[in-house]
């Protein structure tokens, strides 16, 4: 089979950050690396998974929620995806980014869709955990640039 695009990335090299991952028609994912690949630290479940269900529900309701169409972790629990129309700039995306994980920086309260009747799995979250994940990765992404989308050259 053929090798997906995200697998050719070298993953022993890539760095925290925010990157266009693929564009496909009329559809960017951007990869938001909130965990250097392989190094042991990990997005704990619970924290992942507050992680998500704050991130969409922000996104999805921001003056930009008609352009997104995903908003979801990796698997290997390093960061997450977030695909959107091309209607929405790369700089509009960093934005819409910042203010997600801004959001949840400070966020209290009840977690948006988290009662069972919402959730295959409402009790594993972890508030003070994506709290904490989330203002590291603003301290990332806080210069960060159109231009820099594009993954390091030496990947």
């Amino acid at each position: 089979m053929k090798r997906i695009a995200s697998f050719c990335v070298d993953h022993t090299r890539l760095p925290r950050g925010m990157y266009t991952s693929r564009v496909d028609g009329d559809v960017i994912t951007y990869d938001i690396r909130m965990k250097v690949p392989n190094k042991g630290d990990y997005l704990e479940n619970g924290t992942l998974h507050t992680l998500e269900h704050l991130f969409a529900t922000y996104a999805r309701n921001s003056s930009d929620g008609e352009k997104v169409i995903y908003v979801g972790p990796m698997g290997c629990r390093t960061g997450f995806y977030l695909l959107v129309r091309d209607t929405l700039s790369p700089s509009d995306a960093i934005r819409l980014v910042q203010e997600s994980f801004a959001f949840i920086a400070s966020y209290e309260g009840e977690i948006p869709g988290a009662r069972e009747e919402e959730c295959g799995n409402y009790r594993e979250q972890n508030l003070p955990g994506a709290r904490h994940e989330a203002a590291a990765m603003l301290s990332v992404l806080k210069e960060w640039k159109a231009d820099q989308l594009n993954y390091p050259a030496y990947l």
